[in-house]
């Protein structure tokens, strides 16, 4: 049984990637799980300078899914050089730093001693706002996304590059086109949805930020339709993320399309969830005599 898939220029042994934000920097899942069995770990966003987050409250469960509005708390660059990735190498899993910034300056900073650190990949948060030119998000404006893609493209050399695209759009096709345009390697979508909920006892809203991102199954369909729409105008691999519970889930999104999927809100529930999914992948594949995972990406019919 072949679980193995490529993207770009990382073979990966299984499709089953974390997803940035709910797995930590890997290590707090070590008990968990054994961290060798992940086709990849993609860490906790990154910024060049510890970030505090938001206010508490921060996360709220919602009907199928949750709200988070944690505000991007990390660590920063320096301390996850010096005591996350030492950590992260002492497993035969493929590691991908999911990176964020307020400039096109700050992403390329960050991939450049990435790069230099050999880390596996760098996948860009294009859901943060550019300072520079108002607070507008990189991901909702086609030529800021272009530009910013580029730039840290030029800057890196032969590290894989991801670019994770905003779900609020109704054109995700021209946003993928985009991105494989200007030089990502591949794409993963979608991130969370911007939503609400409120406290109708207090009369307040459930997040002190008042809105967050919205992950979760209740946004699946939404994601698969995504993956879908966009593996359709990109020749590079697409990674799908979005609500993924089981195996049932990630040959869902691999039939629409996805490469490799990545595992979000489901690690909250169950922290063994991603070796569940590889579980259930290589049962869903033996019962239907598939030997190689590679000829059900993409494998939808329509008739």
């Amino acid at each position: 049984m072949d679980l193995t898939v490529h993207i770009g220029n990382l073979k990966l042994k299984n499709p089953v990637m974390t997803a940035s934000g709910t797995f930590g920097y890997g290590e707090e899942y070590s008990e968990f799980i054994n961290l060798n069995r992940l086709g990849a770990i993609v860490v906790k966003g990154i910024s060049l300078e510890p970030m505090e987050g938001n206010p508490p409250p921060r996360i709220c469960e919602t009907p199928c899914g949750m709200l988070n509005a944690i505000g991007l708390q990390n660590i920063g660059l320096k301390r996850f050089l010096g005591e996350k990735l030492p950590y992260l190498r002492k497993f035969n899993t493929k590691v991908i730093v999911n990176i964020l910034g307020n400039t096109i300056r700050d992403y390329i900073r960050l991939a450049q001693a990435l790069e230099d650190e050999r880390v596996d990949g760098i996948e860009l948060n294009v859901s943060c706002p550019n300072v520079k030119k108002g607070g507008i998000i990189f991901g909702t404006d086609k030529k800021m996304l272009g530009r910013l893609i580029s730039g840290v493209r030029k800057s890196i050399k032969k590290t894989l590059l991801i670019t994770k695209l905003f779900p609020n759009t109704s054109n995700i096709h021209e946003f993928a086109k985009i991105a494989e345009d200007s030089g990502s390697d591949a794409i993963s979508l979608i991130n969370t949805i911007p939503a609400m909920a409120i406290d109708i006892e207090i009369w307040r809203p459930k997040l002190a930020n008042i809105t967050g991102g919205l992950s979760g199954p209740a946004i699946r369909p939404v994601a698969v339709r995504m993956v879908w729409e966009a593996s359709r105008a990109v020749k590079i691999p697409v990674i799908g993320i979005g609500g993924t519970m089981n195996s049932d889930d990630a040959i869902e999104f691999m039939l629409a399309g996805a490469t490799a999927i990545q595992v979000g809100t489901a690690n909250f529930l169950n922290p063994k969830s991603t070796v569940e999914i590889i579980d259930g992948i290589e049962k869903y594949l033996k019962k239907k005599g598939i030997n190689n995972i590679v000829d059900i990406i993409g494998a939808l019919c329509y008739a």
